[in-house]
């Protein structure tokens, strides 16, 4: 988070090198994993938007799911690819290489048929730009079943509360519904509630339940807050999260 450090890039295999090393992260992805494997059905094609360099794309192709990946950067694609080589070779994963505006425009995935589940892990929609077409884009590539499990960062972060640029943010989060965080010790991304979620997204899903980045205790479910009635106990829920996870189910459209 942003603590006056600038902010250094990571990508491709020096990202990848990064992200494992944190347990922190380790267990954030663990959770996040664990969810997808509660939702998803057996065999089910994903789509991993945001895949960056394949860690999540390996492990639910080793578990007999398909996943089509997309990622913005090129070396994250590669070293993808890479990562990943068996099951590209045997098509259980699939790399898009298109340019982000090719990508939203196109109403169909490579692989030639509807997705399952769309999964985002660690906050790729933090950075995305063009939201209502971004969720136009995934209902059009997700079955009338579909759903969208998407990381996001928690705006309400009681870690970052320590500092004073979360402070100088809580007038515009609490009118506008969101702020933007410049390149400090994170790379530049937008925070937004949970209404500012569904109201982007509404015309093609319906936000339906918040998890906190924990993984369940033991075998214990994970259920998440309903949020389709409102969600009172959201931030209560997830306000020890860094970040939290969204579920969307399809609207008919």
């Amino acid at each position: 988070m942003p603590s006056g450090a600038p902010y250094e890039t990571h990508t491709g295999a020096v990202y990848f090198k990064h992200i494992t090393a944190s347990e922190a992260d380790r267990r954030i992805r663990s959770a996040f994993q664990q969810l997808v494997l509660q939702i998803a059905p057996p065999g089910a094609l994903l789509l991993d938007l945001g895949a960056g360099p394949g860690i999540d794309a390996r492990f639910f192709a080793e578990r007999d799911f398909t996943v089509e990946t997309y990622d913005v950067d090129p070396a994250m694609r590669e070293f993808l690819a890479v990562h990943c080589r068996e099951f590209v070779a045997s098509g259980r994963v699939i790399v898009d290489r298109s340019d982000y505006r090719e990508f939203l425009a196109r109403k169909s995935l490579l692989c030639g048929r509807p997705a399952d589940l769309v999964m985002s892990n660690f906050g790729p929609l933090n950075q995305a730009e063009e939201l209502p077409e971004l969720f136009a884009k995934l209902h059009a590539v997700t079955s009338s079943t579909g759903k969208l499990l998407l990381s996001v960062l928690n705006p309400f972060f009681l870690g970052d509360m320590k500092f004073p640029w979360w402070w100088l943010t809580v007038p515009r989060l609490l009118r506008d519904g969101y702020f933007f965080v410049p390149a400090g010790g994170a790379p530049p991304h937008t925070r937004r509630r949970l209404a500012g979620f569904k109201a982007i997204s509404s015309p093609y899903f319906a936000l339906t339940r918040v998890f906190r980045a924990r993984p369940p205790g033991g075998e214990r479910r994970a259920n998440g807050i309903d949020v389709s009635r409102g969600g009172r106990l959201v931030w209560p829920h997830v306000a020890t999260s860094r970040f939290m996870f969204l579920l969307f189910e399809k609207r008919r459209v």
